[in-house]
């Protein structure tokens, strides 16, 4: 796994992506240029002061329609920003920094914390952490790999 820039690192528009100070080994994300910043399914927000600095600690399940492998995260509150979701409705999240590998390439990451319950992608990957070098092939899908075999779980009968 890479830490330094690289400049056209050739993605698919999903792609299995890792935070591994969160403890997530595997998650499936969708890449969208649209957004501006990253997003992430978080349940159970709790907001708590840490030496005089806001923390957040929220749960991610990283598998769709699935509680299995739930983890719990802490972290420092970064911001908190109005944002519009792809429904056109305008909400206060909360943002984190995460460190996301994709394709094989470490990148800091703004991340809101949202109900992604009705959508296809536990987390969404925004242009902010896209620019950072990463060209996004519309057309292909995991061009980094797949999780490992033992990882992924079964979807409604199907391989995810």
């Amino acid at each position: 796994m890479s830490k330094t820039p690289h400049s056209n690192t050739l993605a698919g528009w999903r792609e299995w992506v890792q935070l591994p100070e969160a403890g997530i080994p595997w998650i499936k994300a969708k890449l969208d240029t649209g957004a501006r910043t990253s997003s992430l399914h978080a349940y159970k927000k709790k907001v708590f002061e840490r030496d005089g600095v806001d923390w957040v600690r929220f749960t991610v399940r990283p598998w769709q329609e699935s509680t299995e492998d739930e983890v719990v995260v802490e972290c420092p509150v970064h911001d908190r920003r109005r944002v519009r979701s792809s429904s056109g409705h305008v909400q206060e999240r909360l943002v984190v920094l995460m460190t996301v590998v994709l394709v094989g390439r470490e990148v800091e990451a703004e991340v809101t914390l949202s109900n992604r319950d009705q959508m296809g992608f536990r987390m969404l990957i925004g242009r902010e952490a896209l620019r950072r070098g990463f060209v996004v092939a519309s057309g292909r899908s995991f061009l980094g790999g797949r999780a490992p075999k033992a990882t992924r779980r079964r979807n409604r009968g199907r391989e995810v």
